[in-house]
C-alpha cells in the first residue's frame, strides 16, 4: 500500500490550515506590510521545489511555497475584512480612513 498520497494530502490540509492563522495575524500586528516575507517564502519553497529529486518532498515544498504566494492576495483581503469589521483592528496600530490619511483605532 502506497500512503505517500494521503500523507501529502494531509500535509497539505495541515499547510493551509497554518497559513490561514499566519495571515490574519500577521495583518493584525503589522498590516499587509510583511507581504514581502510572503513572496520570499513562496519563491524559496518554489525554488526548492524545482531542485529537489525526491517527488514527496519537492510536492511539499511546492505546496509551502504557493501557499505562501496565495498569501500574499489573502493579506490584502485580510485587510479589507478588518475595514468591514468582519476582524477585530489591533487598538495599537493606526489604520488607514476612507480619505487615505490615518487614524488610530479607537477600539
Amino acid at each position: 500500500m502506497n500512503l505517500q498520497g494521503a500523507l501529502l494530502g494531509l500535509c497539505t490540509f495541515l499547510i493551509i490550515g497554518l497559513c490561514h492563522p499566519i495571515v490574519i495575524k500577521a495583518e493584525y500586528y503589522f498590516g499587509t506590510r510583511p507581504w514581502w516575507a510572503f513572496l520570499l517564502v513562496g519563491v524559496a519553497g518554489t525554488v526548492a521545489a524545482l531542485l529537489i529529486r525526491d517527488f514527496f518532498w519537492s510536492s511539499l515544498c511546492a505546496i509551502t511555497g504557493f501557499s505562501f504566494l496565495w498569501g500574499i492576495k489573502e493579506l490584502f483581503d485580510q485587510e479589507k475584512r478588518v475595514q468591514r469589521g468582519w476582524f477585530p483592528k489591533n487598538p495599537k496600530r493606526r489604520y488607514k480612513d476612507a480619505s487615505g490619511g490615518e487614524t488610530r483605532n479607537a477600539a
